[in-house]
């Protein structure tokens, strides 16, 4: 039987963080096998659509259906587990909830939430059930949070003449990064991805010295390194937090960061995890989202009703070579070509096929139409793993000895693995076009090298 949320106080819960979908809460009550050591993960909902029916219809609702566990439970347990060591993951079980606790949740916790989040949406507090999961930032320890995203280059086979040579001699990261600063809406960052996931101990420090820098440059606004202290975040003005009890209090900036630096290189490097996930994200994403656009729209038009239904244009601009026949946007289902958004079942099947010698008897030069279905679900997932976070566990920094380098369960764990969907390629393909065509004209390209490119 999952434990019920119900039998501890709302007190016992301190709010963490939260993203897009999802709220955090750590426990932090009296001593409970159940919780000890755990975070509670909570959907949310549109402020203004918290409620979607009326109180008595959801009673009625919830009489005569059992809401199903989480997906992310199953999800993990069903297709993450397929792809990434267990012992990489984190624990994720059911736990049971009711509106009047979550109702007390919200009175007492939401005060503590960003302002721009608390007017935009809140704890979905019609749920009955949410997540119940290892706590990997709350103990007597340092938590280290990064968003590595993009670990590789594209190969130029599907990219066009306008984006090839921005987007094969500079990585996806370091590109958007340039878009977003000429916007104001991020520093200038000298971290590059592929750095980090280039397996070279130079290259890797390199990029965790431009995560620090960034990190402090920002005030700790940049989302790609966050570090943690007993649970608690650590701001670029208070390192100090890093050091262990008995450290001297002024240890120099510096110094700190460089002891940052050396344990988190070792325990990355003693652990397969960018390894795993730089293969993932370049086997999952072999077209490139130009090269997926195009066989959307070369599918869509072998449909048999694609050319009776535009027949007429085709006789008008029959010969002209300019004009090209209307397509539905990449992602959107239409009368010719429907891709629904997958499910479960979808993702098993898809992931028996990936895993199989299937995968290596693909001409990826040469995508079927036919295939279609397989590189979309793949390209959703690549977008996974380039979103994802890697959480390290370090021990507390003691100037002058050396870090022990303790690697067991937990010591590197993947989180934020939420399946995307279908819905956000034709964004995707906007952003990237974006991005690209912006790059293009920027006269002091920077160089990113791919250490596994073929």
């Amino acid at each position: 039987m999952p434990p019920s949320v119900v039998d501890t106080s709302p007190s016992d819960w301190r709010y963490v963080s939260e993203g897009g979908a999802t709220i955090v809460f750590s426990y932090n009550g009296p001593p409970n096998p159940n919780f000890n050591g755990t975070v509670l993960r909570l959907r949310k909902a549109l402020v203004p659509a918290l409620r979607t029916v009326t109180r008595e219809g959801t009673v009625q609702t919830r009489a005569n259906n059992e809401e199903p566990d989480d997906p992310t439970i199953e999800y993990q347990t069903k297709c993450m587990s397929r792809l990434i060591p267990p012992e990489h993951l984190p624990r994720l079980e059911t736990v049971h909830l009711d509106e009047p606790w979550l109702e007390r949740l919200v009175a007492q916790q939401n005060l503590r939430r960003p302002e721009t989040r608390r007017e935009t949406d809140g704890i979905d507090v019609d749920r009955q059930k949410g997540v119940l999961a290892t706590d990997l930032v709350g103990g007597d320890w340092l938590a280290v949070e990064i968003k590595p995203k993009w670990g590789f280059v594209p190969s130029p086979k599907h990219l066009s003449a306008a984006t090839k040579d921005a987007k094969t001699q500079t990585c996806r990261f370091c590109m958007h990064n340039h878009l977003r600063k000429s916007k104001g809406h991020i520093i200038e960052m000298s971290y590059c991805p592929l750095d980090l996931f280039s397996g070279d101990e130079a290259r890797i420090t390199k990029a965790i010295h431009g995560l620090w820098d960034a990190w402090t440059e920002s005030g700790g606004s940049v989302n790609n390194l966050k570090i943690f202290a007993n649970g608690k975040i650590v701001h670029p003005t208070e390192p100090h937090r890093m050091l262990a009890r008995d450290a001297k209090p002024d240890t120099p900036i510096r110094e700190i960061r460089d002891l940052f630096t050396s344990a988190l290189l070792r325990i990355l490097t003693a652990t397969p995890v960018l390894r795993i996930l730089s293969e993932l994200q370049r086997s999952l994403d072999v077209l490139d989202i130009e090269g997926l656009s195009r066989l959307w729209r070369r599918t869509e038009r072998t449909a048999p009703s694609y050319r009776t239904t535009f027949a007429s244009f085709f006789e008008h601009t029959k010969g002209d070579g300019v004009e090209k026949p209307p397509s539905t946007p990449l992602g959107v289902s239409s009368l010719f070509l429907s891709e629904p958004q997958p499910d479960i079942e979808d993702w098993e099947e898809f992931l028996d096929t990936y895993l199989s010698p299937f995968r290596d008897g693909l001409d990826n030069s040469k995508p079927a139409p036919e295939n279609l279905r397989y590189y979309l679900l793949a390209y959703l997932l690549s977008a996974t793993f380039k979103d994802c976070s890697l959480i390290a566990r370090l021990d507390f920094l003691k100037p002058g000895v050396e870090q022990e380098v303790k690697v067991g369960p937990q010591t590197v764990t993947v989180i934020d693995l939420d399946p995307k969907s279908m819905e956000k390629l034709r964004e995707w393909e906007k952003l990237d076009k974006e991005i690209a065509t912006f790059y293009s004209t920027n006269t002091e390209k920077k160089t990113c090298v791919d250490a596994f490119a073929s």
